[in-house]
């Protein structure tokens, strides 16, 4: 108890020092037009670096950084739920199904043959990186659009549509590989199907059931609970308390065996009827961006520094993959709706990997070396970040010569 405590005022230290350089750090890459979680990305190598010199946050300094990172993953996908229009995403289906049936069918493809047949990597970690390579930022390639005041012409709401069902499914086959590749790691050679089949029978019902609990939620309950803590005075109390409600949720689906992330964005698909309340606010914006940073920068922590050698290797292999498969995957679909311009206009801004991706792989990463090992996490960081800073910088230079 007496190291802990004497522990305790460094690693608050510490923890203080993150805040204030990760708010420099944004600050000053987007300055220079860099995506801010590279930089919370590096912060975080930096800190395994020094962490491996100094051995400075011990066990527990580690674990409040996890924690930290815990919420501030809530808080992400709080907001990726939050900002998710179902109504108009069910409005655009039709057209926009197409082009997102050809994007993640081709990247997971890809993902899976890349990994298995050149990499050579086991099946269960090949599952991992199919499915985070489904996913695609939104929040990047938004940014670029509104840049370019383009995100209101037809080529930006098909964009903006397929990339918000691109990681709605993403987050959909993250739940449910979270729930097979355990059995598939401890399931007996002889009856392994079985297991599978019984475990997507449990994880459906489970899956219904959270499903039909939110609809509730957000049918009976959301209006008049919003309606009641609206009255509160000041008005950061009403966005803290939503925020609450939104933990619930995200505690909810854990206990049924999903995972925080997944019950973070369903909250937000809760709350989204009315999202004005929550994403002007100021005390929202300041949770999100007091916690998120923890995320990325733990995630730069996990890293195995002597891994980087493979993982740089890997990474080049599987950034290959990950942008040939938006490229084609969401390219060739959209040619047939919109046009060649749109088409690679598309493709490109398909490209970015960032939050739902890391998700998957943190996971990965958490279940131990069978899932996600370290070199395939350092390889799909690789992929993170190149993806979030090469395609912004060529979607920014096509979009100023369309528009």
């Amino acid at each position: 108890m007496g190291d802990l405590e004497a522990n305790i005022p460094l690693i608050i230290l510490l923890i203080g020092i993150i805040i204030i350089v990760s708010i420099l750090s944004k600050f000053g890459l987007k300055k220079i037009g860099i995506p801010v979680l590279v930089g919370y990305l590096c912060l975080g190598l930096g800190l395994r670096i020094l962490e491996n010199q100094a051995n400075l946050l011990t066990g527990v300094g580690l674990e409040i950084i996890k924690f930290l990172a815990d919420i501030g993953l809530i808080c992400l996908l709080f907001r990726v739920g939050l900002e998710s229009d179902l109504g108009k995403l069910i409005q655009q289906l039709r057209r926009a199904s197409f082009v997102w049936l050809g994007d993640i069918v081709i990247s997971g493809i890809l993902g899976f043959w890349v990994s298995f047949f050149v990499l050579q990597l086991d099946t269960i970690s090949s599952l991992f990186i199919a499915t985070a390579l489904t996913a695609t930022s939104v929040g990047i390639s938004v940014t670029i659009w509104q840049e370019a005041q383009a995100l209101n012409s037809d080529n930006g709401e098909l964009m903006l549509d397929v990339a918000e069902m691109d990681d709605i499914s993403a987050i959909f086959f993250m739940a449910l590989l979270f729930n097979i590749v355990p059995v598939i790691h401890n399931g007996i050679e002889t009856n392994w199907e079985f297991l599978i089949v019984k475990t997507l029978l449990l994880f459906l019902f489970k899956a219904l059931f959270f499903a039909g609990f939110c609809f509730f939620f957000s049918r009976y309950l959301e209006a008049p609970i919003t309606a009641f803590f609206r009255k509160f005075d000041p008005p950061a109390d009403f966005t803290l308390t939503i925020v609450g409600f939104g933990f619930l949720i995200a505690a909810i689906a854990a206990l049924l065996g999903f995972s925080e992330a997944i019950g973070a964005f369903f909250a937000g698909l809760v709350f989204s009827r009315d999202p004005e309340a929550v994403k002007i606010d100021a005390s929202f914006d300041m949770l999100y961006e007091l916690f998120v940073p923890f995320f990325f920068i733990s995630i730069g922590l996990a890293l195995d520094v002597t891994t980087l050698e493979t993982g740089f290797a890997w990474g080049t292999v599987l950034l290959i993959a990950a942008i040939i498969g938006k490229m084609i995957g969401a390219g060739l679909p959209s040619l047939m709706v919109t046009g060649w311009q749109g088409a690679i206009l598309i493709g490109v801004s398909m490209t970015p990997r960032a939050e739902v991706m890391m998700v998957v792989i943190q996971h990965g990463l958490h279940l131990g070396e069978w899932a996600v090992s370290s070199e395939i996490f350092s390889a799909m960081i690789f992929v993170c970040a190149v993806t979030s800073f090469l395609p912004p910088v060529v979607l920014r230079s096509l979009l100023k010569r369309i528009y």
